[in-house]
């Protein structure tokens, strides 16, 4: 089956106005008597509930956490992108385009992201207006920094807070409309399945997590704003409660999932100390605006570096390997993601890793305290400058801009990067993947729609920094609010949704027995267990660099894991009551069965793309090996019963308006 995207006709930038002229509208009067479901507060699902109850509409806003103010997007550090050209330096809404689309190594649809970039200056408007506190030049004008894959600055930012700032923004949009009445939080509850009537989104089964309660919750449409599925991995830079269950629950519904194998992963992230660890800590990628990588060139220097008998800055410049700066002139530290973990990965692997795990390069700021302390010197009229002057003027400069980042890795790493290289390692961090979405960012499920990373739309094979915030916001604020009105502007004689059905019943005997079963399976093994054993098949197997042969032993190994799971998994507690533990299981199971699915995407795409590695699939060179004749396409599964029996359904990517070429950064 081909799936209908439903782009409208006609060029790429009239798309969006043109079918915004002519959809369907509900007027405020009916608008009263419509309710909407959002599962996730961060910024997707903040912003759109905000939005849709600014609009009239009666919203159900649900988080897992204690506050909205508490989801993930808080962890967003370095920024949100947006085609203003406020530094002049070439960009406009075509160049944000091109490059989200080549950044995505040509594996996204062409007209979702025009509609990205086109809508993306109105996010940094809306957010002035709600108080955001944009870093700002020195006459006062928003401040821009450049960011990964891209040879313009278009990054807005919050020193190194930006995430938390805009979720900030969105938070009180949503606190102004829970005030009105408009919004109903429910805090502390956590979605366990979608309930469907007549094959339409028209409810969910909840946990009250504090109490165990099971609810009932009604809607003429539901939004699923539920984040990405990193944490299969077990470690990721996702916060440890991040989870697939929404995502999957809808996919068990008949929401086709779309390129699980596209996952990023970062390359600043603070290196793993040990087999203890729960989670990992991001370093922003803003750092490689200022910060220059590098290994040591001889193997000798580091293994000396690994035994602790040398320290990085005795090794001289010419014994330092810049190796993005030699293998990438044209972006340097500036690579995309994608490129620059694979290009780190590789070093380490050859041996020039800089921990005791040899799992760490160098991300070194000396070279920039020393270029920003000349400029000061030279601003401030200091004739002949110390050593000392230099460094404590350079200094000042680099805190302004990412004081709060350095202080984090201090904390973390007990070493000043101040006066020492940070170390940096890659790790999970984002995924491109997720449930698949037509131009109007509906599943295959009839009123049921995914905005912001709990769906595929925007980033292809790899995302840009600072854009997965762009996404979110612009889902949330400017693009679901229209869409959305185009479908319930037929339920406007529905009338409300009632839970006592056949349809409510079956679903929540389903939630139930589920839960029953946890606390009553008297087996040996912690939630923790199974999830640390999938990650490290994960990682292992279907990390960075992925091969048929470890595919497929990969699918039989989290196969063997899944099965020992519902045998032998130890769940405490009891089941109304608050439970973590029986949270984590159920996050547990669905994380066993996607990742199954992932493996499964990665054996069937045999091509190197973005975040997609193939060994079988490179250049003599060592870079992705796209094949655009066989895969140029989205990959869209269909769940039949089992994650090794998914169907699997094509969306093919047609590229009018870009032409479809090897990504090159050299």
């Amino acid at each position: 089956m081909t799936l209908n995207s439903k782009v409208p006709e006609g060029p790429i930038k009239d798309k969006w106005i043109s079918y915004k002229d002519k959809i369907n509208l509900v007027n405020p009067a009916n608008k009263r008597n419509i309710d909407i479901i959002v599962i996730g507060t961060g910024l997707a699902g903040g912003s759109a509930a905000a939005t849709l109850a600014e609009l009239g509409y009666n919203v159900k806003a649900f988080a897992y956490q204690d506050s909205p103010r508490r989801a993930h997007s808080i962890a967003a550090q370095g920024g949100i992108n947006a085609a203003k050209n406020y530094m002049g330096d070439g960009d406009s809404v075509y160049r944000l385009f091109y490059d989200t689309v080549k950044g995505g190594d040509y594996r996204s649809r062409e007209a979702n992201v025009y509609r990205l970039a086109e809508v993306s200056g109105n996010i940094i408007d809306q957010c002035v207006a709600q108080g955001v506190p944009f870093a700002r030049d020195y006459g006062g004008l928003l401040d821009n920094r450049s960011f990964g894959g891209v040879l313009v600055s278009r990054t807005f930012y919050a020193k190194g807070q930006t995430g938390q700032q805009l979720l900030l923004g969105a938070y009180s949009a949503m606190n102004r409309q829970i005030g009105r009445g408009k919004i109903t939080m429910y805090n502390r509850h956590e979605m366990l399945d979608l309930v469907k009537v007549d094959g339409k989104a028209r409810g969910i089964i909840a946990r009250n997590l504090i109490t165990g309660e099971i609810e009932r919750h009604s809607a003429h449409a539901v939004v699923i704003a539920s984040g990405g599925y990193g944490n299969v991995y077990y470690l990721s830079t996702n916060a440890m409660g991040s989870n697939a269950t929404a995502a999957w629950k809808v996919h068990k519904k008949g929401a086709y999932f779309a390129n699980p194998c596209f996952t990023q992963i970062h390359p600043t992230c603070i290196p793993r100390s040990g087999d203890y660890q729960s989670k990992l800590t991001l370093m922003s990628e803003s750092l490689r605006n200022d910060g220059r990588i590098w290994v040591p060139k001889n193997m000798e220097d580091a293994v000396a570096i690994r035994e602790g008998r040398l320290k990085p800055t005795e090794i001289s410049e010419e014994n330092r390997d810049y190796y993005l700066e030699r293998r990438y002139p044209a972006f340097g530290n500036l690579v995309p993601r994608d490129v620059a973990s694979r290009a780190a990965k590789e070093r380490c692997d050859a041996g020039h890793g800089v921990n005791k795990t040899g799992e760490a390069v160098y991300l070194d700021f000396s070279s920039a305290i020393e270029r920003y302390g000349k400029e000061q010197a030279k601003i401030h009229g200091i004739k002949n400058p110390s050593k000392e002057k230099i460094t404590e003027l350079g200094e000042a400069i680099i805190e302004e801009k990412y004081g709060n980042l350095f202080q984090m890795y201090e904390k973390i790493v007990a070493e000043d990067p101040y006066k020492t290289p940070m170390m940096i390692y890659p790790a999970t961090h984002y995924t491109m993947g997720g449930i698949w979405v037509d131009y109007n960012l509906m599943t295959t499920v009839d009123g049921l729609y995914a905005i912001g990373e709990a769906n595929f739309s925007d980033h292809g094979a790899n995302r840009l920094g600072a854009s997965a915030l762009m996404q979110g916001l612009a889902d949330g604020y400017f693009v679901l609010p229209y869409t959305i009105g185009d479908y319930l502007s037929n339920e406007i004689r529905t009338g409300e949704i009632p839970t006592d059905t056949p349809e409510f019943d079956a679903v929540e005997k389903e939630v139930k027995e589920r839960l029953e079963f946890f606390i009553n399976n008297k087996g040996t093994h912690s939630v923790d267990h199974f999830h640390k054993k999938l990650g490290k098949v994960m990682w292992e197997k279907v990390g960075m660099a992925r091969n048929a042969k470890h595919l497929k032993e990969a699918i039989e190994e989290i196969k063997e894991i899944r099965e020992d799971f519902w045998k032998n998994v130890k769940v405490p507690g009891k089941v109304n009551e608050l439970n973590p533990e029986l949270e984590k299981a159920g996050r547990v199971a669905d994380f066993l069965e996607l990742g199954e699915l992932f493996a499964k995407d990665a054996l069937e795409r045999n091509e190197s793309c973005g975040g997609h590695f193939r060994e079988e699939y490179q250049t003599p060179e060592g870079e992705a090996l796209r094949d655009d004749k066989n895969y140029a396409y989205v990959a869209a599964w269909e769940y039949t019963g089992k994650p090794s029996e998914a169907k699997l359904h094509k969306e093919e990517l047609k590229f009018k308006d870009i032409e479809l070429k090897t990504r090159s950064y050299k």
